[in-house]
């Protein structure tokens, strides 16, 4: 099948760095039916690249549709912690988007300097979204270690500004071996340097990324971002009015 040329939305693990299969994982806290629902994550994709791939467009795909509608199942993972560092916005806003994204993903990054700051103003900002962040690491070692960064400054109130630190243009490129970490930390303006790199080593911070990722994979993602709003699936890094279309109807659909 011929290729489009246009840039791709999402990327997916290489071969080397993927994951298994989402069907052979167990569905976290969903039944099937959910899962049958959430695959437009998945299917929606666009074709897998690596993050540093030239991206092309599979014909074949599709994005997901932000009308398709949502799923309760899939509304019931938001976790409406008001203590969650790794979230903004409300805990009882009447929309939550929750994000599956990686730190070395090049199209989570153009979703985070794009979109995300536009969406706060636009929804966060007056109370109408909450968004909820997943860690989702799908590109190996790295990947693991920028998640439990990110969770580690979170734990010091400092994700969103890792998390800005971290998608900067140009961050990705100096990957996320251990000096680098320290140094988005103290980018971040986390305050106690020593704790972060405990917390970051910690069998917590594994934890919590293992949860997310498994959450994920039990959704059947296999490529990043990937997002949920109010239980209706959303594939790849979509411009701005897919995202502001989906939440005004989520909103809506709430009164």
């Amino acid at each position: 099948m011929p290729k489009n040329t246009k840039s791709s939305k999402n990327s997916k693990p290489s071969k080397s760095a993927a994951k298994p299969a989402a069907t052979s994982r167990k569905p976290i806290l969903i039944g099937m039916a959910a899962v049958a629902a959430a695959a437009v994550l998945g299917i929606a994709s666009y074709q897998a690249t690596s993050p540093d791939a030239k991206p092309t467009v599979n014909d074949s795909a599709s994005t997901a549709d932000p009308g398709a509608g949502a799923h309760p199942e899939l509304e019931k993972l938001a976790r409406r912690d008001a203590k969650d560092p790794l979230a903004q916005g409300r805990a009882d806003a009447p929309v939550v988007m929750i994000e599956y994204a990686d730190f070395k993903c090049s199209y989570c990054g153009k979703f985070a300097r794009d979109t995300e700051p536009e969406l706060v103003k636009k929804y966060v900002d007056n109370g109408t979204l909450r968004i909820e962040w997943r860690n989702f690491p799908i590109f190996g070692a790295e990947s693991e270690a920028a998640a439990r960064g990110a969770w580690a400054a979170g734990q010091q109130g400092k994700f969103w500004q890792f998390h800005a630190a971290a998608y900067a243009e140009g961050s990705k490129e100096k990957g996320f071996g251990a000096d680098r970490l320290k140094e988005l930390a103290k980018e971040a303006g986390v305050p106690d340097a020593a704790r972060f790199a405990t917390d970051l080593d910690s069998a917590a911070a594994k934890a919590a990324v293992k949860k997310d990722q498994d959450e994920a994979y039990g959704l059947g993602a296999s490529s990043t971002p990937s997002f949920l709003i109010n239980g209706t699936p959303i594939a790849g890094a979509q411009p701005m009015d897919a995202f502001a279309q989906a939440v005004e109807a989520a909103a809506k659909a709430k009164k």
